[in-house]
């Protein structure tokens, strides 16, 4: 059967919008289900109203939740809010007001209403003088249409740390199984009036300051011809902005509102999923790249990039981040600072990393871990093999602590501007300097009781001594900052799998990368898949 991946999604399965607002508001939950509690995973809470896990009733008690760790903990600044353009963002984003405004915390939401991109939340806490500022984010990234999304960002900025999640998530949990008693929450045309509730404005502040972060000026002189694909996200009208103040040839794409998202093609699994870094769902943009010296696209919340270049295409993350760093250890000046890589990140960044004497710091998933590092100075840069990262100003100074899909992007074409080759030609240079490892990762559908069991997983849980015909070196359930993986990783001489559950997804996933050959790489993925079968063999009765 013909698969329909990278086709334009076709009108009969576009989401029912008035269906799936109306389930938000109208569906009961069952609180002895764990499938419909608050469950905070990589990135804040993820669902969708279709499946009782982000309705109304989880956005009171997660806000009341998130209200009431602010006063414990003494948090009494500005708390930023910004949505993006998934269906259930808006009436989230109200229930959200609802709360706040009622609890008096003083709120800034963008002002008419529009859309906000994560990184630019992050930025706006940074620079927030008051030093004790929050913010939350209304989006589920780059999942489907039908879900939605909650996430937090403390006071450093950065998305909130476990401790921090679990507080929240288990006393929204409690609300929620007490049908809400103790939520306070006012209407939204009463709370929109409240002088603690104010429009702001986030996007002239964080463009204007672009130029302190990324060559902008080199950029527009090399007068390079660029392609933006906005993928109907938050970051709408942002590229046409940043065209205008730095006076860039920049051609915007999908720079308006769909809430269907119709205009995209489909992943590989004939999903709608807006995923930058994915060659399916950005198969109308990669079309385009000869018509531009460089093009790139956003996922909903532009906290990811994908680079599309001329001579490769949609770069892979890991191939991209690689590249990156290797510019920025080349051309700023981040003396003593290391680098921050998620640990399923290629190894590519490991060897890019030792030639230029940079200290390596290898995370568990999530762009949380880099959070610290970043704020105490021992990184200068934070990547995770999905497409997202962040870097330092050119003063050594933070940016932002969460990740930011624009100035990732940003830096491709400064790179093509004074490197005078693209990304890709980068990237292939690199290959011959350290070699060229093969990597992939795998996703497959995965039940909840399935990722639970994956979350959990010891090395004794492997039960082979090879992997891929390779005596296995080692099986790491923490990585070097000793936090638990959720999941574990597997390292023989010539190649490393890796075997997690999703955060944001009903999937769960496996990495793996071969030093020797694509042969290799599938005896790899063979053998993690069969390992994976008779984990859940042995586990589930």
């Amino acid at each position: 059967m013909k698969t329909k991946a990278g086709q334009i999604a076709p009108k009969e399965i576009l989401e029912n919008i008035p269906n799936l607002i109306s389930e938000y508001y109208i569906n009961k939950i069952d609180t002895n289900n764990e499938n419909q509690l608050i469950s905070f995973g990589t990135s804040g809470h993820r669902g969708s109203s279709l499946k009782n896990s982000f309705n109304e009733i989880h956005i009171l008690c997660v806000t009341q939740a998130l209200v009431d760790y602010r006063k414990q903990n003494n948090i009494s600044g500005n708390l930023y809010i910004g949505i993006d353009t998934h269906p259930l963002s808006t009436p989230a984003f109200k229930t959200t007001i609802s709360v706040l405004a009622a609890n008096d915390v003083d709120v800034y939401y963008s002002e008419n209403f529009s859309y906000t991109p994560t990184p630019v939340i992050s930025y706006t806490i940074i620079n927030d003088k008051n030093n004790n500022s929050d913010g939350i984010v209304i989006t589920p990234s780059h999942n489907p249409p039908c879900d939605g999304g909650f996430k937090y960002n403390s006071t450093n900025g950065g998305p909130a740390d476990e401790t921090i999640t679990s507080w929240i998530q288990n006393r929204a949990n409690d609300y929620m199984k007490k049908d809400l008693e103790g939520v306070v929450f006012v209407d939204f045309d009463e709370a929109i009036k409240l002088e603690n509730i104010k429009p702001y404005d986030f996007m002239n502040p964080y463009i204007k300051d672009l130029k302190n972060i990324i060559d902008m000026e080199a950029i527009k002189n090399a007068k390079i011809k660029i392609g933006a694909d906005c993928m109907g996200g938050s970051g709408i009208g942002y590229y046409e902005a940043i065209a205008k103040e730095y006076d860039l040839d920049i051609e915007v794409f999908n720079n308006n509102v769909d809430f269907t998202f119709g205009f995209m093609h489909l992943d590989k699994d004939e999903k709608i999923r807006m995923d930058c870094s994915s060659p399916y769902a950005m198969a109308g943009l990669v079309k385009l790249k000869d018509k531009f010296d460089i093009a790139f696209g956003n996922d909903t919340d532009f906290d990811r990039h994908g680079i599309v270049t001329k001579s490769s295409g949609l770069l892979n993350p890991n191939h991209y981040l690689s590249v990156a760093i290797d510019y920025l250890c080349k051309t700023r000046d981040f003396s003593n600072l290391g680098i921050g890589k998620t640990l399923v990140s290629s190894s590519m960044i490991d060897k890019v990393a030792k030639q230029n004497n940079k200290k390596l710091f290898e995370t568990p998933v999530g762009f949380k871990w880099f959070v610290k590092p970043l704020v105490d100075g021992e990184i200068f840069f934070g990547g995770e093999e999905s497409a997202g990262a962040s870097f330092l100003r050119f003063d050594k100074k933070i940016w932002t602590t969460d990740k930011d899909g624009i100035i990732l992007n940003l830096l491709a074409a400064e790179i093509l501007a004074k490197e005078k080759i693209d990304p890709g030609t980068y990237y292939n240079n690199l290959t011959k300097e350290h070699g060229k490892p093969i990597y992939e990762r795998i996703d497959a559908p995965a039940s909840f009781e399935e990722k639970k069991i994956l979350k959990n997983l010891s090395s004794n849980d492997i039960k082979k001594k090879e992997l891929a015909n390779e005596k296995i070196i080692s099986i790491l359930t923490k990585a070097s900052n000793q936090a638990n993986i959720g999941g574990l990783k597997i390292n023989t001489a010539n190649g490393w799998c890796a075997l997690r559950p999703s955060g944001t997804e009903d999937v769960y996933k496996i990495y793996a990368e071969s030093f020797i050959s694509i042969k290799h790489l599938k005896m790899i993925q063979d053998d993690a898949k069969q390992m994976l079968n008779d984990i859940f063999k042995n586990s589930i009765k």
